[in-house]
Parts: C-alpha cells; sequence; structure tokens
C-alpha cells in the first residue's frame, strides 16, 4: 500500500489542478453538455485561481477544503467504477455489501489524498493537447502536461465517461502509469492474502490514520 500511496500523491498533487476546480460552479448541471475537454481546460482555469485567491485553502483551513473536495470534486468522479476497476475479477465475486464498503473507504481514501493535494497547488499551469474522439464516443482520453516552474512538464491524462449528467472522470495517467492499473495490482495482492474483507480492513485503517493525522 505505501508504494501506491507514494504514486497517488504524486498524481493527486496534479489532478487536484482539474478535479478541484469545480470551484464556482453553482451546480453540475452548468458542466452537464460541455465536451470532455472544454469541461476540463475550464476547471484547471478555475482551480488555479481559487488556489491563488483563497486564504483558507492556503492556509490549510481542512474544514474549507474537505467542503471543497465533498460538494465540488465529488460529483466528477465515478466512483463506482472506478472502484470496480482496481478491485478487478473479485469485484464480480464480492457481495453487494462488500462492494458498498469498498466503494466508501476507496471513496474516502481519495478525499484525504485530494485534500492534502489542493493546499500544495502554487504556481503550475496546464497545457492541452487536441482531442482525438469523433462526436459520438462515449469515452475519452484528456491528454495535458502540467507546467512546473522547477523540473520537467509533468504528463497528465483523463479517462473520462459519458453519463447521464455529463462526463465523468474514472481513471488518471500520471508520466505514464494509470492509476487504477496501480491500484489494481496492489488491490489483488492483498485479496489473495486475506480476501475481500482483509482489502476492506486496510483500506479502513489506512483512512483512520489519514483521519487522525489531521486533527
Amino acid at each position: 500500500m505505501k508504494k501506491v500511496m507514494n504514486f497517488f500523491k504524486m498524481a493527486t498533487l496534479s489532478c487536484a489542478l482539474l478535479i478541484g476546480s469545480v470551484v464556482g460552479l453553482s451546480n453540475t448541471a452548468m458542466a452537464a453538455d460541455e465536451a470532455p475537454d472544454q469541461l476540463v481546460k475550464r476547471l484547471s482555469t478555475e482551480i488555479l485561481d481559487a488556489a491563488k485567491t483563497d486564504k483558507e485553502i492556503q492556509n490549510g483551513n481542512r474544514g474549507r477544503i474537505n467542503e471543497l473536495v465533498e460538494t465540488k470534486v465529488l460529483p466528477f468522479i465515478d466512483f463506482n467504477r472506478m472502484t470496480s476497476l482496481a478491485v478487478g475479477k473479485s469485484w464480480r465475486d464480492s457481495t453487494p455489501e462488500q462492494q458498498k464498503q469498498l466503494i466508501n473507504e476507496f471513496r474516502t481514501l481519495l478525499i484525504h489524498t485530494y485534500s492534502g493535494a489542493i493546499t500544495q497547488i502554487r504556481d503550475q499551469r496546464v497545457e492541452f493537447k487536441p482531442l482525438r474522439a469523433a462526436a459520438d464516443d462515449t469515452e475519452v482520453e484528456v491528454k495535458s502536461l502540467v507546467i512546473q516552474s522547477r523540473g520537467e512538464p509533468l504528463q497528465l491524462n483523463y479517462r473520462l465517461e459519458k453519463t447521464a449528467t455529463g462526463w465523468k472522470i474514472f481513471d488518471i495517467n500520471v508520466l505514464g502509469a494509470w492509476l487504477v492499473e496501480t491500484y489494481k495490482g496492489n488491490f489483488a495482492a492483498e485479496i489473495s492474502k486475506n480476501g475481500v474483507d482483509g482489502l476492506i480492513k486496510t483500506l479502513s485503517e489506512k483512512n483512520k490514520k489519514l483521519a487522525s493525522a489531521k486533527k
């Protein structure tokens, strides 16, 4: 789990430029009819502006950050699909209650990590590559580069799916590694040792540690 968390810390610092960027939206309906690349571009601009102007976010106000994540970030992520892909073949063998617990724990894990990542945004900017997709595609990949004041640009791509309420993210690629695949290998190893309930327990314990560390 440690290796996955290290990867995810790097990923979420970058992806917070996008998925934390729904500041300024009155509701998710505003994004329902937008093209996926236009949605990503607009949201990226908004989070950069928010990170530079919101003093509470800059000062690490956890209440403000958690409120932002809960109300503005989460509606743009398909946790059901992301979790089922990460759990892999064991998902089909899990009971409805186990699936519910897996989604809840995975969702909580992402919330903790996103909350921390948003506070780290400073002077980054994002450049986007042209979207290569047909008009009737229901799944697309939006590709971008995160430009930093120091170091090489960071590759950051998103897989989105079209849903009844608009486009939603279900996977993130940082430096050539897809987040779901990174978790999938780790989850499979845990399930092989201790079963699905063992994975749920591991995620729960990790979330409790993260919650305690923020107090």
